[in-house]
């Protein structure tokens, strides 16, 4: 896009930060009684469909889909942000290789705001139409395909779809013009591989699993990565303290959820200061990951008040807020 029409989608992005939640208004939301009492905050807010009677999931669906329908007029080239979405098509692809291998229905786990239809996912993988897929998932598709065919190992397809989703991450963000969009990229495969190193580490998986499992990226050698996991969780923290993830320790010898408030608490951090940058793609791309994780803040809070559970541990998992 140019630069003109980076200035009228940041201009319309100027106002919609105004009605993301601040620190204040997650803690009151977090504080409401129950969870009707924090839908009908939200709705006066504008969340969701006030002509409707909407279940909690189909409010945060709502609020998911105005967003993007929201992108697709300011920013009319999907390109621009379509490695925030990525990650949904792979998504469609794992549910799509899995139901037609077992002869099942894709109905309610499909992610419709995807780069690819869903529909063409579904339709080419039952048709063995791999051909008919971008190139980005044709390859991994019939790798996962004849992979869950031959061994019936389902952890072994997701390990296939998950590793060749954060490698196309990675290629995204090599290619990528704008340091927002390289700094996402690779701060995402990095927290992932981290996360997919401490779940190998506390199932204790072989060097060769752990090495199947990880991607490559920058600011992290996974070859020493992987072999940290498979010596034990112990291994891997020490091993991040000489990385630019020293930071995390902490919060990794804390839980994997408190890393992965960590991953996002110092995304939103380096975010921040691309509110001010009119001319850029970057106040689009901070506005996007800020209601993308405050939809997540206000899931964690329902489901917690559907739950009955203790507001205080929700409250030690609520990401810093954008505004």
């Amino acid at each position: 896009m140019a630069k003109t029409d980076y200035t009228y989608a940041v201009a319309r992005i100027r106002f919609k930060e105004t009605n993301l939640l601040s620190d204040s208004e997650l803690e009151g939301l977090l504080s409401a009684k129950d969870a009707k009492e924090v839908v009908r905050v939200l709705k006066d807010k504008g969340w969701g469909d006030s002509s409707k009677d909407e279940s909690y999931e189909q409010l945060i669906s709502s609020e998911e889909n105005k967003l993007w329908q929201f992108l697709s007029e300011i920013v009319p080239d999907k390109s621009v942000y379509a490695f925030l979405l990525v990650e949904n098509d792979f998504h469609n692809l794992k549910v799509a290789v899995k139901a037609v291998t077992r002869d099942q229905k894709c109905d309610g786990m499909l992610l419709y705001n995807a780069v690819t239809k869903p529909e063409l996912i579904v339709d080419a993988v039952s048709k063995r139409e791999y051909d008919r897929l971008p190139d980005y998932l044709c390859g991994v598709c019939q790798d996962a395909m004849s992979t869950l065919l031959q061994t019936s190992d389902g952890q072994l397809c997701d390990i296939i779809i998950d590793k060749a989703c954060l490698e196309y991450i990675y290629q995204l963000k090599k290619e990528a013009d704008s340091d927002i969009v390289r700094l996402y990229c690779e701060q995402l495969v990095a927290s992932s591989d981290i996360k997919i190193a401490v779940r190998c580490a506390k199932t204790k998986k072989s060097l060769d699993f752990i090495k199947r499992a990880l991607a490559e990226c920058d600011t992290l050698n996974v070859e020493k990565l992987a072999l940290c996991a498979s010596h034990g969780y112990d291994e891997i923290i020490e091993y991040l303290r000489e990385t630019d993830y020293k930071s995390a320790c902490d919060a990794l010898e804390s839980s994997l959820s408190a890393f992965e408030k960590w991953c996002d608490d110092r995304m939103t951090d380096v975010l921040r200061p691309q509110k001010w940058e009119p001319f850029s793609v970057g106040p689009v791309i901070g506005y996007i990951v800020a209601k993308l994780s405050e939809i997540k803040a206000v899931r964690m809070i329902l489901s917690a008040k559907l739950n009955d559970l203790d507001s205080d541990v929700i409250r030690e998992r609520l990401r810093k807020s954008y505004v």
